[in-house]
């Protein structure tokens, strides 16, 4: 599917005559539980809710950055991007979490995901590029708050996936020693190329929820420690971006 010029295509996101233009800059939650969390947080410091159809959206006090979600799995996490980039949206981060292939990274671990390796089915609709890479300053702004956070971090590449319950050990271990893959999501591969294809900046922030690089799978999504870290992360970087005065500009 890489004839992607075409002229004829059916359907365009657009903004209706009711819906208001949101901030340029927002974060984009994938899971419920933290989508819930990060709307509930703005709404009580003064922010507003917003109609998102089948997902959340809520607009800070001073309307300078927004928070949206959930939206898991390639096709629905692209089907809001595309609505929150015709509202206004022009610089994103993803918040998700990431399965582990690499040793060192455990449950619990943040890693800022570098270069995409498609594995989903959205992103061949939109580019023939399996390689989709985030935007390098909001890159440079995500080191430079995890800098000065409390927060250990790592950086690596991470794979997406529409079928987690099908990944074989050996794909597993080929990814990790041929494409230096550390990671696997569902969503992160899509959005870099939806945001390369619509020309707006994205990047992304993921706590390892489950563990894949042991002899036996180990989730740990459910565990105390886990929903610890999982809300430092969000009220790190809401709070970041509350009191940013600006995210510099280009791809």
């Amino acid at each position: 599917m890489c004839d992607l010029e075409r002229e004829d295509v059916v359907m365009h996101p657009v903004r209706g005559r009711k819906e208001k233009v949101i901030p340029e800059t927002g974060l984009f939650f994938v899971n419920p539980a933290e989508a819930t969390n990060a709307v509930n947080k703005m709404v009580t410091e003064g922010g507003k809710k917003r109609f998102f159809f089948n997902s959340m959206l809520c607009v800070n006090g001073d309307e300078t950055f927004f928070v949206a979600g959930p939206a898991v799995g390639a096709p629905m996490a692209v089907l809001c991007m595309e609505k929150l980039i015709v509202l206004g949206a022009k610089r994103l981060i993803l918040v998700g979490w990431c399965g582990a292939l690499q040793h060192g990274l455990e449950v619990g671990s943040v890693l800022l995901p570098g270069q995409a390796l498609c594995g989903e089915g959205t992103s061949r609709y939109y580019s023939c590029d399996l390689g989709p890479k985030p935007s390098a300053s909001l890159m440079a702004w995500l080191r430079d708050t995890l800098d000065r956070s409390e927060i250990a971090w790592q950086e690596g590449r991470v794979w997406s996936t529409d079928a987690p319950y099908r990944e074989t050990r050996d794909l597993l271990a080929r990814l990790h020693k041929e494409q230096d893959i550390v990671a696997i999501d569902m969503e992160y591969s899509a959005l870099c190329t939806v945001a390369l294809f619509r020309g707006i900046e994205f990047a992304a922030l993921m706590l390892v929820s489950d563990e894949l690089w042991q002899k036996e799978w180990k989730p740990g999504f459910s565990t105390p420690a886990f929903r610890r870290r999982s809300q430092d992360m969000s009220g790190m970087l809401m709070a970041a971006m509350q009191s940013m005065t600006c995210i510099p500009n280009g791809v």
